[in-house]
């Protein structure tokens, strides 16, 4: 049976009917929303461990789609390979972990933000809006998937901030930190969606202006606002384990 045909009926993207034959490509973005939104949603716990062998038998396709769907995943954090032994989900970040990343960022993307406004192009400026755009759209969907989504358009956001400032060492810096990622497993929050929205277009705004002090001051004031809201979860947890 082919590939396309078993996931819509192990419950892929597709549902009802036969479905259209599909590209490598497209099947492989179908397991990749797949596992994202298991991903999100804890389903596939933190720490746990993956193989390809059982991710294929799960969802009823063939090695090819699950193999480039994790590569994909390890290009953005999401799961790390481990030789010899399938992929495994990075473990939660730690308050302390949290604290330190909070303080590399409101050092590094300032100033990205600041040089994005004297340096970027029109090009970038318009691809920024574009970004807006398409997380305002997911900003109105439903359930972990859209919400993993949003959060991985908003590193995509902060990365094009960084490579329109001309700087790739504090690029370089931001990616292999991967905090989207880690934050954005940690609460699901229609709330922390629509506030980022704003402070983004603040961001974009400043930048657009080509005012370098207001595009620092607005990324510094997100990067905080942002830390904040994430805090709270930390501190939820804390207090919860303090009352058993």
């Amino acid at each position: 049976m082919d590939d396309e045909v078993m996931i819509a009926r192990r419950g892929g993207t597709l549902t009802g009917g036969t479905p259209p034959r599909r590209s490598r490509g497209r099947l492989a973005d179908e397991v990749y929303d797949t596992l994202l939104g298991q991903l999100m949603s804890l389903r596939i716990e933190p720490g746990s461990r993956v193989t390809i062998d059982a991710l294929a038998r799960e969802l009823g396709v063939s090695q090819t789609p699950i193999r480039d769907a994790l590569n994909r995943m390890e290009s953005e954090g999401l799961v790390v390979r481990v030789p010899h032994a399938g992929y495994r989900i990075p473990p939660q970040i730690t308050r302390h972990r949290f604290e330190e990343m909070l303080e590399l960022r409101l050092l590094l993307e300032p100033a990205a933000a600041r040089r994005s406004a004297e340096r970027a192009s029109l090009e970038q400026v318009a691809g920024l809006r574009r970004m807006l755009e398409e997380m305002a759209e997911l900003e109105g969907g439903s359930g972990r998937m859209a919400y993993g989504a949003f959060g991985l358009r908003d590193a995509a956001f902060h990365d094009l901030v960084a490579l329109s400032g001309e700087n790739q060492a504090i690029r370089e810096a931001l990616a292999r930190l991967h905090t989207h990622v880690h934050l954005f497993r940690l609460l699901h929050d229609t709330q922390v969606t629509h506030l980022a929205m704003a402070e983004h277009e603040e961001v974009v705004a400043a930048i657009a202006a080509r005012d370098p002090d207001a595009a620092a001051y607005a990324m510094r004031r997100h990067i905080l606002r942002s830390g904040e809201r994430f805090r709270r979860l930390f501190d939820e947890v804390k207090d919860a384990d303090e009352s058993r």
